[in-house]
């Protein structure tokens, strides 16, 4: 059993059920909900599977694009900051009702370019009360809403089943994007520690240091990889698997169910798809409430 949170502001009261067809529209506001995202050389596979999810979701409670709500979907072709804020500003003054940041680098983007407009966020990186986007779980507060996961249970879970995998386990890698990835390396460390492991950190901050960084793992005898969980390592997991292969390294990661689709060891953590389906649970209901607006 994963430990998730998940929070939602109070924006409206409430969860739809039923469909909504789209004549009963007709005389109501079309929301227009703007989807910013990183679009990797993976796109077309993992990534696409989770906004596939979404847009289903919405499906199901009676959202159909281009019917009676608009999805403008924005994507970063190369992951920078600078591109982020444009992008997210191209969607503010296209006039979104709400905004969905399905990563912390667009989350990140979308806190500091509007205060007002409602935010549904997918973050399995950032503390939301630590960066300021939320008063506290109990009462966000704020414009931010979504789904955050906790990493210190999970982070020793992990490692329990990569032991259980190899026993004589004794020294395991960690594979992480520094750019984000601070709260959870210090899980895994709080997690090693109790358990009598020893780390090997590997932060990176570049896809093309991905496969260096498992050699290194491998040559400083690593009995084990552990990947942490962010955009850039999500939609490289094929290199990531093949590496670890390639030299016999045990790995685990929290992305189910994907690392077993390219050819993984081990994942253990949240369904991604259910990710994105409560985030389209949140996002419809925020668009109910504009209809009336």
């Amino acid at each position: 059993m994963i430990s998730r949170r998940a929070f939602i502001t109070a924006l409206s009261s409430g969860f739809l059920t039923g469909h909504r067809h789209a004549h009963a529209q007709s005389s109501a506001k079309i929301p227009r909900i703007g989807f910013l995202a990183a679009r990797p050389p993976a796109w077309r596979t993992a990534v696409s599977v989770t906004s596939t999810a979404f847009i289903e979701r919405l499906g199901e409670l009676g959202y159909v694009i281009g019917e009676n709500v608009i999805v403008d979907v924005r994507t970063s072709e190369h992951d920078k900051t600078a591109e982020y804020f444009d992008l997210a500003a191209q969607l503010i003054a296209a006039g979104v009702d709400v905004l969905v940041a399905p990563n912390p680098h667009a989350l990140e983007t979308m806190t500091r370019a509007t205060r007002t407009i409602p935010i549904v966020g997918v973050d399995l990186e950032s503390d939301p009360v630590a960066k300021g986007w939320v008063v506290s779980l109990a009462r966000p507060g704020g414009n931010v809403t979504g789904i955050f996961l906790d990493m210190p249970e999970m982070s020793g879970k992990q490692l329990e089943l990569l032991k259980e995998v190899k026993p004589t386990l004794a020294r395991v890698a960690v594979l992480g994007d520094s750019r984000v990835n601070s709260l959870q390396f210090r899980a895994v460390e709080v997690a090693a520690r109790a358990m009598g492991l020893t780390l090997q950190p590997l932060p990176i901050s570049g896809l093309d240091e991905i496969v260096g960084a498992i050699d290194n793992a491998a040559r400083q005898r690593a009995g084990g990889l552990l990947v942490l969980s962010s955009p850039m390592l999500f939609t490289n997991l094929r290199s990531i698997a093949e590496a670890a292969v390639k030299h016999r390294l045990p790995t685990i990661n929290l992305f189910v169910p994907f690392f077993a689709d390219v050819g993984g060891l081990l994942a253990y953590g949240p369904e991604f798809r259910d990710l994105f389906r409560g985030a389209a649970d949140y996002t419809a209901r925020i668009a109910q409430r504009c209809e009336a607006c």
